[in-house]
């Protein structure tokens, strides 16, 4: 049997790899200029290698009854992780997955196939602009895991951005981000301050580490209008291999404190990483 061989080629935004796992016959890691984007085993798509990863899914599981079909909007497609974990758990999902990378797009497609039936279907376009174009009341969950390199775009931050996922959504919808930032938490606490415009529900999913400003790392962020199950979801973070916490309610409105929603024209991108921060090991 061939060794599987690293696949290194130019997209659209830098240079993407795809280096296989020894430990697993068929899994791959997808970076894009050295920051690592995706895991996927293409034997076990069930299987999240990454922590925040690995709490997206946990959101997911919680959403509904095991096993329900979801309409849910992927921001962000790297190398298709969620929509394939949704496919393998949710049988019968229709996915939607916008990737501005149409060179990424074309790599994935040759390398990691998505099976056969999957109800998947990708779209090669910018995500602010594709949510715009959506129609009212279309998803069950939007998944935004979009970074440029490794910072969040700008324009995917302010309070017009979050007008337009929160219409996207169903009443019973929930929004789902994953999100980066380092003490004093700058950018993270004025994402929730402006989710908090459109949503009623906020939650905030990192390890202890980062919350305490002990070093840089993602947190997830779940925004809805409907009071969320937080029980089985702190369970289920807490007893994963990282251990985190969730918070939400009084602790996190203390945590987002005085911050202020972003508009556009004050709009950033997240912070950059310090060197080493998503190293891969």
């Amino acid at each position: 049997m061939n060794e599987p061989i690293p696949v290194s080629r130019d997209v659209d935004h830098g240079v993407a790899k795809l280096m296989p796992d020894v430990d697993r016959e068929r899994a791959w890691l997808l970076t894009v200029d050295g920051a690592p984007q995706s895991y996927v085993d293409l034997d076990a798509p069930t299987h999240l290698e990454f922590e925040y990863t690995r709490r997206l899914g946990h959101v997911l599981d919680t959403l509904a009854e095991p096993g329900r079909p979801l309409d849910v909007l992927h921001l962000g497609g790297g190398a298709l992780t969620l929509p394939r974990y949704v496919a393998a758990t949710r049988p019968g999902s229709r996915q939607d997955v916008v990737e501005a990378d149409l060179g990424l797009l074309e790599l994935v497609a040759e390398h990691l196939p998505l099976p056969g039936g999957a109800g998947v279907t990708v779209h090669g376009a910018d995500a602010r602009a594709w949510l715009e174009a959506a129609p009212d009341g279309s998803a069950d969950v939007i998944v935004a895991d979009v970074f440029g390199g490794s910072r969040v775009p700008a324009h995917l931050t302010s309070v017009a951005y979050a007008r337009e996922a929160e219409r996207v959504l169903r009443a019973d919808g929930v929004y789902l981000a994953n999100l980066a930032d380092a003490a004093p938490f700058t950018f993270l606490r004025a994402q929730l301050a402006t989710f908090g415009t459109e949503f009623q529900e906020l939650a905030l999913i990192a390890e202890p580490g980062v919350l305490r400003g002990r070093r840089f790392g993602n947190a997830v962020l779940v925004a809805a209008h409907h009071p969320i199950d937080m029980a089985p979801l702190t369970r289920l973070v807490a007893s994963d291999a990282f251990p985190a916490r969730l918070e939400h309610g009084p602790a996190l409105r203390d945590f987002i404190g005085g911050a202020c929603p972003v508009q556009d024209e004050d709009a950033v991108p997240s912070p950059e990483p310090p060197e080493g921060a998503f190293g891969i090991g």
